[in-house]
């Protein structure tokens, strides 16, 4: 079965063909690093690396490239706070840094690369001269804008007519404008204090003065980006001219990514992107999650309180383009689902490596469910990257296995073994790991030595000496290497951990 999409662009669900039978450019819109994420930026972030994770399982090379939005009014915002920097350059490192350490905990693949907006200052400038010189936009105050009514097809992702689109745009914006909906390429000065009062946290006590943001000089003299064309830029430097796939969020569709293949064909006179993936919001108490409403949990904390197989599961127990609700009872759901799934394994892999697991048992049963459930796990991902479908069939091979393993006495070799195959292979695509938690392991072996040590060095300190050479022996027994020194015990954890 082939690959099939729901494409925006077209409303349509169509085989997805890349340009290249072999190879595969896949943008997605990142974050503005303006606050820590939350669960809402690990739903998008879970479905991409899925989709990133399917692709590469149908035998493609996948070029993936995210972005990192360090320029804006937002970031300008948080200069002062918690001590993430004086400038808005600083704030946005601090939160990069938070970013990709909440990637890692999430296994999620890395990207080829993550550029940033202010690495591509001087890609953006040519980008938008080019929009100049081909009278898609002019030069305004030092700003520079689109004019949308140069543009024939203007709003054919949204599916807006342009008399219908209302003002985009600050206020202010609007003396310099030909038309309402025109939208700002290139801004004359630095941020604009209101914005930046607009984007504070309430509560936190800011300096008197309006920090000010970046600028950089242009043509039309010194200033800052505007938001979407950031986005053409890094892409066409990255990728190229155009996309295979290009994945973002539901509530980017208009503005961003409708000015996005504005700016990009009338520069490029090309298709921008072939296939347009949204992921649909993620709502708490009948909202979306977000940092504006402030009712969000943060990566970080989810992480720390489920761990990431459970967090995935949760994640990708809805389709990508389907809402889902975040609650305490789907995520015990999501708890229950893991556990089944690992409680299979951990049987699974345990019986197979018993001396009960015989050559010549055969359970055509175990074995037909096992196939089966690799069949259907295929036909959802192709299905539009039908993630929730794609759990149930990995749910039907433990069913399988504890099916088997239930009252007997010799089980299944190759049956077993390829249940476990399956549960690794294919969990994988989900970003599952069945061998230990992807994060955290270490961190919380290394405390639980390091409290051990404490007690260990007490004991000697009491004169315990028996006892502290006991517990230095328990911990070598499992595979810990305790070495003492002037400035204290050290210790190497089994390679692994």
């Amino acid at each position: 079965m082939t690959l099939h999409v729901t494409n925006t662009l077209t409303g349509d669900r169509e085989p997805f063909e890349p340009q290249d039978p072999e190879n595969v450019l896949l943008y997605y819109c990142g974050l503005t690093v303006s606050d820590p994420p939350h669960l809402g930026h690990a739903r998008s972030w879970v479905h991409v690396d899925v989709m990133h994770r399917w692709l590469e399982f149908l035998g493609y090379d996948v070029r993936h490239v995210e972005n990192f939005t360090d320029v804006n009014e937002k970031i300008v915002a948080r200069v002062g706070e918690d001590d993430l920097g004086e400038d808005e350059a600083s704030v946005a490192e601090s939160y990069i840094e938070h970013t990709l350490a909440d990637m890692r905990s999430l296994n999620l693949l890395r990207a080829e690369v993550y550029p940033r907006v202010s690495e591509h200052v001087p890609e953006i400038v040519d980008l938008v001269e080019t929009l100049i010189e081909k009278g898609y936009a002019y030069e305004s105050n030092g700003s520079v804008y689109f004019d949308v009514t140069s543009f024939d097809e203007y709003g054919k992702l949204s599916n807006q007519k342009l008399d219908e689109i209302e003002s985009q745009g600050d206020p202010d914006e609007r003396t310099e404008k030909r038309h309402p909906a025109d939208f700002a390429l290139w801004k004359a000065g630095s941020v604009d204090e209101n914005a930046v009062h607009e984007h504070r946290h309430e509560g936190v006590d800011h300096c008197d003065h309006t920090p000010e943001g970046q600028t950089w000089e242009s043509p039309w003299g010194e200033g800052r980006p505007g938001w979407h064309i950031e986005c053409s830029a890094m892409s066409m430097t990255h990728l190229d001219e155009t996309l295979d796939l290009h994945v973002g969020g539901r509530d980017l569709v208009f503005p961003h990514h409708e000015n996005e293949i504005a700016q990009s064909e009338a520069a490029t006179d090309q298709q921008f992107a072939n296939y347009w993936l949204h992921c649909e919001l993620f709502q708490m108490d009948d909202e979306k999650m977000s940092s504006s409403l402030g009712n969000f949990v943060t990566v970080d904390e989810a992480v720390d309180r489920w761990g990431t197989n459970v967090l995935r599961t949760f994640l990708t127990a809805g389709s990508y383009n389907s809402k889902q609700l975040y609650s305490d009872e789907t995520i015990a759901e999501a708890e229950e689902r893991w556990d089944r799934l690992e409680r299979a394994y951990d049987a699974a892999v345990e019986a197979v490596d018993s001396t009960a697991a015989r050559t010549k048992v055969d359970d055509e049963s175990l074995r037909t469910a096992v196939d089966d459930a690799r069949d259907s796990f295929v036909e959802a991902m192709n299905d539009d990257f039908n993630t929730r479908e794609a759990q149930s069939a990995l749910l039907s091979v433990a069913t399988a296995v504890n099916s088997h393993l239930e009252d007997r006495s010799e089980f299944d070799y190759r049956g077993l073994r390829r249940a476990v195959d399956t549960l690794e292979e294919l969990g994988a695509v989900l970003g599952l790991s069945f061998v230990g938690e992807t994060t955290g392991t270490a961190d919380l072996a290394g405390d639980v030595v390091d409290l051990v040590l404490d007690v260990r060095e007490q004991e000697r300190a009491d004169g315990n000496y028996d006892r502290a050479d006991e517990l230095r022996d328990e911990l070598e027994a499992l595979g810990i290497e305790v070495q003492d020194t002037d400035d204290g015990a050290s210790y190497r954890l089994p390679s692994g951990e």
